[in-house]
């Protein structure tokens, strides 16, 4: 089954002491892109958790923030972060110098500025107690938004396979319009040719060497050909799932150059109407691609 790129997901764990709470939301990319937020208590296990969730989705923007909440009851310790005040005054005075004022940064202002006080409930998560809880809680949260994202791309799924046979039909009018586009090229020739020679004998044996070399060049009969063995491997892909949107857009890609081909070598009503149609079937298949993983 095809995935959509877009997608959200939401689980909460908990263990002894603490909960975990993860978010996951995807967007379209054109590659793998993670933001992960996590809290500094457990900084130190972003790497597992980009290698977990790596593991899970191939394609997209995706946005996971997680969060941790104490389960201990009861009165906690309040602490200060005696560094970070540390920097706060630093910067304040050195702006203060800059600025040519005489104003300095107060201890009421400083236990204001963010992540100055804690509240700590119990002791610090160890990374044998937290990662258990955090890669629990990235697991669900990503089985959710991979269940979202097939839910969207069975719809889209759909829709392709519309516009897939939209287009085969397309491809198959052209090739029934070929014959009498060259009868009419043809006949138009022969009577151009005519016309510029006059009254002088026309040399009949030069005449259709000259109408089957034109003919030769303006033969379709390649590209159609083509045309039908990526639409073939289009709806193959699409059926197969997986993460395809990539090769979907390469093929949709190459199907484009050969229905420009055929616009340009058709000097014909018919035909032409027919490549800009399936050019605009191509360009919604497009539109369409690049929601997939």
């Amino acid at each position: 089954m095809i995935r959509s790129m877009t997608g959200y997901g939401r689980a909460e764990v908990a263990g002894e002491r603490f909960a975990v709470t993860v978010e996951a939301r995807s967007l379209n990319h054109r590659h793998l892109d993670i933001a992960l937020k996590l809290p500094r208590s457990i900084a130190g296990l972003e790497l597992e958790a980009r290698r977990l969730i790596q593991g899970q989705v191939r394609r997209g923007r995706l946005e996971v923030s997680v969060g941790l909440r104490s389960l201990a009851t009861g009165r906690g310790q309040v602490r200060v972060d005696q560094e970070l005040v540390r920097q706060y005054a630093e910067l304040a005075r050195g702006l203060a110098a800059e600025l040519g004022v005489t104003a300095m940064p107060t201890a009421e202002w400083l236990l204001e500025r963010p992540g100055v006080i804690s509240l700590d409930d119990s002791e610090p998560l160890a990374p044998e107690e937290s990662w258990p809880l955090l890669a629990d809680g990235l697991t669900r949260a990503l089985t959710e938004l991979s269940a979202r994202r097939e839910s969207e791309g069975s719809a889209l799924a759909k829709a392709l396979i519309e516009l897939h046979d939209a287009l085969a039909a397309e491809v198959e009018r052209m090739a029934a319009r070929v014959p009498a586009a060259v009868d009419r090229q043809t006949a138009r020739l022969r009577e151009r040719i005519r016309r510029l020679l006059g009254d002088l004998a026309v040399d009949e044996g030069r005449l259709a060497t000259e109408v089957a070399l034109w003919a030769e060049r303006v033969d379709i009969t390649e590209e159609l050909a083509r045309l039908r063995a990526h639409l073939d491997q289009f709806a193959g892909l699409v059926k197969e799932g997986g993460a395809v949107g990539r090769t979907l857009e390469f093929l949709i890609q190459e199907m484009n150059r050969e229905v420009n081909t055929v616009g340009s070598k058709a000097d014909d009503l018919e035909l032409s109407q027919s490549t800009i149609a399936a050019k605009g079937l191509l360009e919604k298949l497009r539109e369409q691609v690049l929601n997939i993983e």
